[in-house]
């Protein structure tokens, strides 16, 4: 296959948030290879795929011009690391980014933090990932690669929304008082990076997220406004069943700064709040 010269995007766990890339750079002539774990996601839009582990990443990363990790790290750490690190050492790509999360930064009690906030996570993934993007920046430094780091907030978007489990009755407004998260909306992500890509300034971290760190129990209670719905009732965070997955993101408490994307990429929200991103996927639905 004929890449266009300069625009293939090599995609590394091609999961939600890259697919909502590749639908905004599609149009634009990027060519998009991918790789998946499942052999049922092999069929995707926008995108050439290919099942990883069992396919050679040399050729595929020989071909792009960027590269996107996004898988999330195991207790060895980044999954694509060992294969892929030396490969890009030779083929020497315009843009690498690297998707994190803002649970690096761990809880400051609703405070502010931003990019340069010292790293203090107080979950076990956010250590793995404190560790994967210190692995990620130390081959960049050796090889001189062009690294940028996404700390992505708690994503939401088409098939990620709250009205599914207001309409069933499942959703429930679970009450920590101080606790607020911040959101991004997936189109958002992609506008991030695809701003990123057009102004590469390798060694940055960017905070995606939206203007409006919010309490968990206001976004569910305007999805039922939205939907005309009984708001769900209170349930104090002590009194609730919880997974410990679920309980640990009720660990930390911050708002995070955006200011950055929007002072050196330009970016301009979509979805400036959790209302109109919500609003939208209404429309959409």
């Amino acid at each position: 296959m004929t890449d266009a010269p300069g625009r293939t995007l090599l995609s590394l766990g091609h999961g939600y948030s890259a697919r909502a890339l590749a639908a905004h750079i599609a149009p634009q002539g990027w060519h998009i290879i991918g790789t998946t774990r499942s052999a049922d996601k092999l069929q995707a839009e926008h995108a050439e795929m290919h099942l990883w582990p069992g396919t050679d990443l040399a050729p595929l990363a020989a071909r792009a011009s960027h590269v996107l990790l996004n898988a999330g790290p195991g207790e060895e750490g980044d999954p694509f690391l060992p294969e892929i690190g030396s490969i890009l050492a030779q083929t020497r790509p315009e843009w690498i980014g690297y998707l994190s999360t803002t649970g690096v930064y761990g809880d400051h009690s609703g405070a502010w933090v931003d990019e340069d906030t010292a790293l203090a996570p107080s979950t076990r993934r956010g250590e793995m990932r404190v560790q994967a993007e210190a692995a990620w920046q130390g081959l960049a430094v050796t090889h001189g690669l062009p690294l940028h780091i996404f700390r992505l907030a708690g994503i939401y978007g088409p098939g990620r929304g709250p009205f599914a489990k207001v309409r069933s009755g499942t959703a429930r407004r679970i009450i920590k008082p101080g606790q607020v998260f911040s959101r991004i909306h997936v189109d958002d992500i992609a506008q991030g990076l695809a701003a990123s890509m057009a102004r590469p300034s390798p060694g940055t971290i960017y905070n995606l997220c939206d203007d409006d760190p919010a309490p968990p129990q206001d976004v569910i209670a305007h999805a039922a406004e939205l939907l005309g719905l009984p708001v769900p009732p209170a349930i104090p965070f002590d009194e609730a069943e919880l997974s410990p997955m679920a309980r640990s993101f009720y660990a930390e408490s911050k708002r995070v700064s955006n200011e950055r994307i929007k002072r050196d990429l330009g970016v301009r929200l979509l979805y400036p709040t959790y209302r109109e991103g919500l609003a939208a996927l209404l429309r959409a639905e």
